[in-house]
């Protein structure tokens, strides 16, 4: 498990560092380095493959779009090296990759010498051993993409545009004990990946079954949805016709339902197009996810994914209160607040602008409905 990220001269920050756990919630206005944070992470993944001497790029890998390397610079930066630090639960001492920036107007940072050593084993992983989802996921599509690594590389990919091709690879697959549905009968047929992921959709969105194709001599693959009522299934719904929340989160129940205990999945507004009943439901399988043994890191403007999270400590057990940490990040540039948890979900901080709108807001329509207003 990654046990801690520092980052020095980098983007937002110009020496901040803050402790990750099995849940890792990043949350605080806008623009104050939640994304910065993921972005470290990400480019880390890259060093841990390239020689001093090579390149990472900061655009295309991962979906990023870091534009040019003055760019990432911290503007108060002494020297053109920037610097991401990790620390691993199984590792001696932490990993340093040193970044230096070049000269000219480069799209991509040089690995530096004595960059790290042997990588973290978290950074390593393929497939839906190392899950990043994009803030900005594929929307509905009649077709989908379908990768071309060995089947053992493939995950469900940056946007989640090879979700109906692994769903279909491999829907047979049993999912582990931790992982299944807190409804799921123990009877033959009903732990696979396929069914899994039709107990957790039609418990966050809304009852479904779910038909995933990758046809022989097609370079695609389908998705399709079957609504239950009382007289069976109904007819193949394309996934136009179901909603951009059900595209949004499927790529996260897969890749959820796919861990193995070390892997690392990292989301980034998972509470997108969800109702709010959707999202607190979702954070309670992301909290299931790392309560699993996988590393779960998510970025959430939600406090329904973070009261799901919470629930899921104080109610359902499947996540230790010391597992689960928040990051609150406030002012421009500073190191993020930590909040804690214990054992009934109370938060051990709450401090001003963490999730306190509501607040505000109903104290401002108390006082217009006393004013007569």
């Amino acid at each position: 498990m990654i046990t801690s990220l520092r980052m020095r001269n980098f983007r937002r920050f110009l020496d901040a560092s803050f402790d990750m756990r099995r849940l890792t919630v990043l949350t605080g206005l806008n623009g104050t380095g939640k994304s910065t944070a993921v972005q470290a992470l990400l480019l880390a993944r890259q060093c841990a493959s390239r020689r001093a001497g090579e390149v990472v790029e900061l655009n295309g890998p991962y979906g990023l779009a870091l534009g040019e390397a003055e760019e990432v610079r911290h503007r108060d930066a002494f020297g053109s090296e920037i610097e991401i630090e990790l620390a691993g639960s199984h590792a001696s001492e932490p990993r340093t990759y040193r970044l230096e920036v070049p000269d000219d107007r480069a799209l991509h940072l040089r690995v530096g010498e004595g960059s790290a050593g042997e990588p973290l084993p978290e950074l390593t992983r393929q497939g839906c051993g190392f899950t990043y989802l994009n803030a900005e996921r594929l929307g509905p599509r009649d077709r989908l993409d379908v990768s071309a690594e060995r089947l053992d590389r493939i995950g469900v990919g940056v946007r989640g545009e090879y979700t109906a091709q692994v769903l279909a690879l491999y829907e047979s697959r049993q999912v582990r004990e931790p992982l299944l549905h807190p409804d799921t009968p123990r009877t033959h047929g009903v732990t696979t990946l396929r069914t899994q992921v039709e107990s957790w959709a039609s418990e966050i969105i809304r009852s479904i079954r779910i038909t995933a194709q990758w046809p022989a001599g097609i370079t695609a693959s389908t998705i399709r949805f079957h609504e239950t009522g009382a007289y069976g299934l109904s007819e193949p719904i394309r996934p136009a016709n179901m909603g951009f929340g059900f595209s949004y989160t499927l790529p996260v129940i897969v890749a959820g339902l796919l861990t193995r205990p070390g892997d690392v999945m990292i989301v980034e507004n998972p509470e997108a197009h969800l109702h709010p009943g959707g999202q607190s439901k979702l954070g309670r399988f992301l909290a299931r996810v790392a309560g699993s043994g996988a590393q779960v890191l998510v970025e959430t403007h939600s406090d329904h994914v973070l009261n799901g999270a919470r629930l899921a400590v104080a109610e359902e057990g499947v996540l230790a209160a010391d597992d689960a940490v928040i990051h609150y990040f406030g002012d421009e540039g500073t190191e993020p607040m930590p909040i804690g948890l214990n054992e009934r979900g109370e938060l051990s901080e709450w401090p001003r602008g963490f999730f306190d709108q509501i607040e505000y807001d109903l104290g401002r329509l108390a006082r217009a409905r006393r004013s007569g207003r």
